[in-house]
């Protein structure tokens, strides 16, 4: 592995000071008045699970400064948004335990104009604990996953705006983690590169569900499903730009299922298993999330509470993973990470630090900064470059 000492890490970037005040909502004159036309300056948002919801930054990638500039949406505890190809619209999953009077959580959706976003509307889910939602490739249906209340629900979207519920689905059983897998916990959602198939991380059941889908109509139709190791807790699901790989990481033990996907019945297979934690290492664990750069040629996990990230070179027509190394994460409890636009930095939301910090890239090597900087942000979640 290439190691980047903090001098090479400060010619690329300047030493960071850390935000200490609040930022100004975006709806104050202040913010009104400033134009969005420096294209330096890149918008970022960032869930939070606090009752402001979403956040903004800027974000300039010849120095990796991320600039705090307000409160984008207060709309409580958002575990997860994400964008509709063209970045016209943004979705967001609310972990609220309950909306218009019902004993759910709740999804919206916001209209996306020079940097700013307007609610467009807002739906109950079909359960409690709304962590992520997803949209199919064209755009058409949401789909979102309740952890406490075990279950996911579909949405048409029409011009931005969601439908109530069109599908709904709750799971039964357990699994045999006592402590974490007493009950049903789908956690991730995801759609296939053909956009036939949707799928269904259910970290209590150690399974993946599988569905037909339809988009035209937000229907799913179930088509099997795939089961993980007992306890292991799959989290999320990623498929690597090859067209027939996914990675599912485990969230209970630190493992990642390599996995061959079907594009005939959109059936998984396990190809291999990767272990995350170093050896010997016993104590509590927790594997988040996945990245995977554009050209398929490197892919990224993050582990929480021992709080790394870990690196690999993928091979392109396999999707065989090969370590590079583990470097810090930079704080407490990664939560979600993302390269920016450019693949020349990492940006991790550390949910109980209460940071984003940044990480200089190698692009030929894969290689992370082992020493990066880092900006304040209040419980982040997710981070999404518009």
């Amino acid at each position: 592995m290439e190691k980047f000492t903090r001098r090479d890490f400060l010619k690329t970037a300047s030493s960071a000071t850390l935000a200490t005040s609040a930022a100004p909502a975006l709806a104050s004159p202040s913010f009104a008045n400033r134009p969005f036309a420096n294209r330096r300056r890149q918008r970022v948002f960032v869930s939070s699970k606090t009752p402001d919801g979403i956040l903004a930054y800027n974000w300039d990638s010849s120095n990796a400064e991320l600039t705090p500039v307000g409160v984008a949406a207060r709309i409580a505890d958002v575990e997860w948004i994400t964008f509709s190809a063209g970045h016209q619209y943004l979705y967001a999953a609310s972990a609220v335990s309950s909306f218009n009077g019902k004993p759910t959580g709740a999804v919206a959706s916001f209209r996306m104009a020079d940097g700013e976003i307007e609610q467009l509307s807002a739906q109950n889910s079909a359960g409690i604990g709304t962590l992520h939602v997803t949209l199919d490739h064209t755009g058409r249906m949401l789909l979102a996953v309740d952890y406490s209340g075990g279950s996911a629900a579909s949405f048409l979207v029409t011009e931005g705006k969601l439908s109530p519920a069109v599908w709904s689905e709750h799971y039964t059983g357990h699994g045999p983690n006592a402590d974490r897998q007493q009950s049903a916990h789908p956690h991730f959602a995801s759609i296939s590169p053909d956009n036939r198939f949707a799928y269904v991380n259910d970290l209590g059941l150690d399974c993946i569900h599988i569905y037909a889908l339809k988009p035209e109509t937000a229907t799913l139709t179930s088509a099997g499903s795939y089961r993980a190791k007992p306890g292991a807790g799959p989290r999320t699901l990623h498929f690597h730009p090859n067209g027939h790989t996914a990675y599912s990481i485990n969230e209970l033990d630190s493992t990642v299922d390599v996995l061959e996907w079907s594009k005939t019945d959109g059936s998984l297979s396990l190809i291999s298993r990767t272990e995350l934690l170093p050896e010997g290492y016993h104590g509590p664990t927790r594997a988040c999330d996945t990245v995977i750069t554009r050209d398929g040629k490197f892919v990224y996990f993050v582990n929480r509470d021992n709080n790394f990230l870990y690196s690999f070179r993928a091979e392109f027509a396999s999707g065989k993973l090969m370590p590079i190394g583990r470097t810090p994460c930079g704080g407490k409890t990664p939560r979600n990470f993302i390269l920016d636009p450019t693949e020349r930095w990492m940006l991790v939301a550390n949910q109980d630090s209460n940071l984003i910090s940044v990480f200089a890239r190698n692009p030929e090597t894969g290689a992370l900064a082992e020493e990066g900087k880092s900006f304040a942000a209040a419980t982040p979640m997710c981070i999404l470059f518009a």
